[in-house]
């Protein structure tokens, strides 16, 4: 059975595509009181305040028909921002040669942080460089994955 972010990723991925944004990624948090649901979009030009306001006002009417989320919880509309969240194999690879920081469920070579420059992609790892070290990292084992930028 898929995720409820699965369900939401493939719900709303056609109708934030309709009003000229690419759905980046969502995250659905359930530990406060209400729950928040934050979706990321994106834009070639960049994301304007009209363009989140709209995909709310677009993903709010949906979520009333569709009525996925039981009980009171608050949906969030935001560009992805400099430190990006990174969700998909294919994100991972657009990013390669940048740094990254990623949060594994589990701990991988007795570890669960990793910082290190992108090298890309192989089959469903992420590469990722550590301290003149490859790690492969398997996309179902991260939590959460975020570029970190560079000034």
């Amino acid at each position: 059975m898929a995720s409820i972010e699965e369900r939401l990723t493939t719900m709303f991925a056609p109708a934030v595509d309709a009003l000229g944004c690419e759905l980046w990624g969502l995250e659905y948090f359930t530990g406060g009181k209400p729950k928040v649901l934050r979706v990321y979009i994106d834009k070639a030009d960049g994301v304007q305040v009209e363009d989140c306001a709209k995909v709310s006002r677009q993903l709010s009417s949906l979520m009333d028909v569709e009525d996925p989320i039981s009980g009171e919880y608050t949906l969030e509309v935001s560009s992805p921002g400099m430190d990006r969240p990174l969700y998909t194999l294919e994100q991972f690879a657009d990013y390669k040669g940048q740094v990254a920081a990623v949060k594994l469920r589990v701990p991988f070579d007795g570890r669960r942080k990793f910082k290190g420059v992108l090298q890309g992609v192989e089959d469903q790892d992420v590469v990722i460089l550590v301290d003149n070290e490859e790690y492969l990292l398997p996309i179902e084992s991260i939590e959460k994955a975020n570029i970190v930028p560079q000034f």
